[in-house]
């Protein structure tokens, strides 16, 4: 999508009576500054090992109006159990088939500004999320007030829909009030033909606070997909992150969390099942601003065909955040000889009393396993999909919900049979 029709697409966008003239000086600045960055190429630094053509070149369309439902519309078959959904189509917020549980408001982008007395997050890490800021929809936001236990996780299903080259620009903040607590789902999925979509995320957690997120994308082939996610954690609060990608064309996961209260704690893990040509990107950064945080970073990629995948993990550790103890972690799988992994976990420390640890392995199925397997009677493809499976389930382990834990195994599963016999 080059410059000048994400320029005609803003000038449709700020005509539009539906959204509110108080963001507009916000937008405008931010396309102003995006104007000037432009597109990430190779030549930068972070995006070297990632081609966005599929981005530059296509003319994608600001999803509107017309793009919502006519009618509506099943979603059973994204049924996981024992949890409340928030439906978002084509960017579309449909009330009727969304619920939430008591205890938890959800707000509209505006209603949260106005809540909060405060202005919109507006970062400048990337190019993407100025592109956010300049073309956010109304934006979903869900507030847990100090105290309250969410019981129920919540999800939100992001479906795309149809044969023109949408763009959608999410914007969705997280809330949650000291002592706190909630499970939140993103789901990501849809047979589009051509997809963009730029999401943030703002994550924010007060004192002693817990989240646990869980994003599964599962876009069509045709789908690019980055995600900007921006973790605020206060005292004693823990965020806990995992991402089961298996979908999209193109995926860049961009996560910053910021700890800066003390006792606050970090856990982010990834895992990506990749083929064809697919290309996934994670991009994580733990930001320790003060003494007695923990964090780590535990990502593995399975990559088939001619698919590609990079990490790029980095803990900083500022000057005044002592007794920081830190882990990172990126294993990766090749199933063929075409499959191309660039990892590069990085640790950035200007303390000096602080436990960090980095480590980062690549590499093709175990050759000795596999004889053993065999030699137990298990055919080829059997014994390699049971290495591949004990690779994955360290991960898989880790996601405490049962309905949730069963839906991405299964997905797993799947994607382990039609690809066993490549």
């Amino acid at each position: 999508m080059n410059i000048a029709r994400f320029q005609t697409e803003f000038d449709k966008m700020m005509n539009r009576d539906y959204f509110s003239e108080k963001v507009h000086p916000m937008r405008q600045e931010a396309f102003i500054k995006f104007l000037k960055v432009g597109i990430p190429t190779k030549k930068w630094e972070d995006w070297r090992h990632t081609n966005l053509s599929s981005i530059s070149k296509e003319s994608f369309r600001l999803s509107d109006g017309q793009d919502a439902p006519k009618s509506d519309i099943d979603i059973s078959q994204y049924n996981i159990n024992d949890l409340e959904t928030v439906v978002i189509y084509n960017g579309h917020y449909l009330e009727a088939l969304s619920s939430i549980p008591a205890g938890v408001q959800l707000l509209s982008g505006l209603e949260y500004l106005e809540k909060k007395d405060s202005g919109f997050n507006s970062p400048e890490h990337s190019p993407f999320d100025l592109l956010n800021t300049a073309f956010m929809d109304s934006g979903m936001s869900i507030v847990v007030d100090q105290n309250v236990i969410v019981e129920k996780p919540i999800r939100m299903l992001f479906i795309s829909s149809g044969l023109e080259s949408l763009m959608v620009t999410p914007r969705v903040h997280i809330d949650l009030g000291e002592s706190s607590s909630l499970t939140f789902i993103e789901q990501h999925v849809g047979e589009s033909t051509s997809f963009f979509q730029n999401e943030s995320v703002f994550i924010t957690l007060g004192q002693n606070a817990q989240l646990n997120h869980i994003r599964i994308q599962s876009n069509s082939v045709t789908t690019a997909n980055i995600v900007n996610i921006q973790v605020e954690q206060n005292a004693d609060s823990q965020y806990t992150f995992f991402q089961f990608a298996d979908g999209s064309q193109l995926g860049r996961l961009n996560i910053r969390a910021e700890l800066k209260g003390e006792g606050a704690n970090c856990a982010i893990n990834g895992l990506a099942l990749s083929n064809n040509s697919q290309h996934l990107d994670n991009h994580i950064i733990t930001d320790h601003q003060v003494p007695n945080c923990t964090s780590s970073q535990n990502f593995k990629t399975v990559l088939q065909d001619h698919s590609s995948g990079v990490f790029n993990g980095r803990t900083i550790v500022r000057k005044d955040a002592q007794k920081t103890d830190s882990t990172q972690s990126n294993k990766n799988l090749l199933l063929s000889k075409s499959a191309l992994m660039n990892s590069n976990p990085q640790l950035e420390i200007y303390a000096d009393d602080v436990k960090c640890a980095h480590g980062s392995t690549t590499g093709a199925l175990d050759t000795d396993a596999l004889f053993y397997l065999r030699s137990r009677g298990l055919n080829i493809l059997s014994a390699k999909a049971l290495l591949v499976r004990g690779f994955a389930t360290e991960l898989l382990d880790k996601i405490k919900h049962d309905g949730i834990r069963d839906f991405i195994t299964e997905r797993f599963d799947i994607w382990l049979t039609e690809n066993s016999t490549k």
